[in-house]
């Protein structure tokens, strides 16, 4: 009887445990404004930044577009558009960097890929596809501006 006693009770004792560890923190007005979907997930599209076909470009015009890349990166954030971006590192495949972009479609996506100066120039080329990720990702920004020490 004591058996089982401490057994009903380690049992209840276990699942309350349990039942904490696993509760849930869920912020329902959170993920609205995120537009998650149950498993906290939402659609984007990912882009793949190549070396694209122009080989002619000046190193002086080289900088003004890249310049222009990273206004319109920043542009693109502040709107909320895009939600990651960065360079690789050098590597043999000729990727230059990604984006992903807060977009539920590739055709929304080309519109912002668009008006980046180095896709125009052929300086980079963009490869595009759908992406499904944590919503929470779209809060990137916001966190990295509380630990950035420089701002581009």
């Amino acid at each position: 009887m004591k058996k089982s006693i401490f057994l009903l009770l380690l049992l209840s004792f276990t699942a309350v445990s349990f039942s904490q560890e696993t509760g849930s923190t869920y912020d329902e007005k959170l993920a609205k404004s995120l537009n998650a979907d149950d498993r906290g997930m939402k659609k984007y599209v990912f882009c793949l930044l190549k070396t694209g076909s122009n080989t002619t470009a000046t190193q002086e015009e080289t900088q003004k577009l890249f310049k222009g890349h990273m206004e319109n990166i920043g542009r693109l954030a502040k709107e909320g558009k895009l939600v990651v971006a960065g360079p690789f590192m050098k590597n043999e495949r000729n990727y230059r960097g990604i984006y992903i972009f807060n977009a539920s479609s590739i055709e929304e996506a080309k519109e912002f890929v668009a008006t980046d100066p180095a896709v125009q120039s052929n300086l980079l080329e963009a490869e595009l596809t759908l992406w499904y990720g944590s919503a929470a990702l779209q809060e990137t920004l916001e966190i990295h501006n509380k630990i950035a020490k420089t701002k581009i």
